[in-house]
């Protein structure tokens, strides 16, 4: 690994602990531009008394300037004291926690089909003649204009009501029973994804295909599966796995549609609760949770693409 390539990844290093500082600044203070105020949430259905109002500020710190606040709170969220939630008046992290199991499942099991038939339609698309390319172009058409919560409908309609093939409810017990409930979920999500994916990866080859240096090699007498191997999927796949990246750590937002619909107790529908709920602590530390898988994620994709093209100068608009 060059210099050129090291001081890349410096400088993207930089730009992500930025981003997560900024990302933490905005989080924290949209929540306290949010309507109502959070002593009404505490107090829950009980009417507050004046010394009950001074006493919930004092002892949640409300009292206390809106930078003292925030010093307070990111400063207990790096020693890993992420609140206690105005709702349940229980630690955050005792809530968060059974739920990232089930959220990280439900989105890896997306990952998996969004491969599997994102790539490898793409590479169909590209590659096994027009007609193919024509019925996959029409096919990720029809995906990328379906929003996630029209398909998870559809196949709650038809897998679950209509055929009983899959349950419709819930995330099951043991992790075969997990997929067999997450199998819905997964696809809802991954319909759209897998579209958008088979596109990119499509365009991606075609364009490697025609390039100078694999018209060479054809000449050559190089054989096409070697071709295909070494110059055009290689050097395709910064381009693939640049999108493919954002779009992963895309569907840790994404997936709490998926999980409202299906009935899953996953980070993104205790997200959409606690935000109806006006639960402060529990929103700003999932939506922090959430920002920083995106923002690792999207570096982790650099770096895989400064080592598999040193040379690439893509510019790229997360950190």
């Amino acid at each position: 690994m060059n210099a050129r390539v090291i001081r890349q990844l410096l400088g993207k290093l930089g730009g992500l602990l930025l981003t997560l500082f900024l990302a933490s600044v905005v989080i924290f203070s949209a929540m306290l531009l949010t309507p109502g105020d959070p002593v009404s949430t505490i107090a829950g259905s009980v009417r507050p008394t004046p010394e009950m109002v001074a006493a919930i500020r004092e002892q949640y710190h409300l009292d206390q300037p809106v930078w003292v606040q925030y010093l307070n709170w990111i400063g207990g969220v790096l020693s890993g004291d992420f609140g206690t939630s105005f709702v349940y008046k229980t630690p955050v992290v005792e809530l968060i926690a059974p739920r990232i199991g089930i959220t990280v499942l439900l989105v890896l099991y997306t990952l998996v089909l969004i491969v599997v038939f994102g790539l490898g339609s793409g590479i169909l698309a590209a590659t096994r003649g027009r007609r193919v390319d024509r019925t996959v172009l029409v096919t990720t058409s029809f995906g990328m204009a379906l929003p996630t919560f029209v398909v998870a409908i559809l196949l709650i309609w038809v897998f679950g009501r209509v055929l009983g093939w899959f349950p419709v409810y819930g995330t099951g017990t043991g992790l075969l029973d997990n997929l067999y409930h997450l199998t819905l979920p997964a696809i809802s999500l991954a319909v759209l994804y897998i579209a958008y994916i088979s596109r990119i990866t499509r365009g991606a080859i075609v364009a490697q295909q025609h390039s100078e240096h694999v018209e060479t090699a054809l000449v050559r007498g190089t054989p096409r599966s070697t071709i295909f191997r070494r110059h055009v999927f290689l050097n395709a796949s910064p381009q693939i796995l640049s999108v493919s990246g954002a779009t992963v750590a895309g569907l840790f937002a994404v997936s709490a549609i998926a999980e409202q619909a299906f009935g899953i107790g996953g980070l993104g529908s205790l997200l959409t609760e606690a935000a109806a709920r006006k639960d402060v602590p529990v929103v700003q530390v999932i939506s922090l949770l959430l920002v920083t898988v995106f923002v690792v994620l999207n570096a982790v994709v650099d770096v895989a693409i400064a080592v598999i093209d040193p040379d690439s100068t893509k510019p790229r608009s997360l950190a």
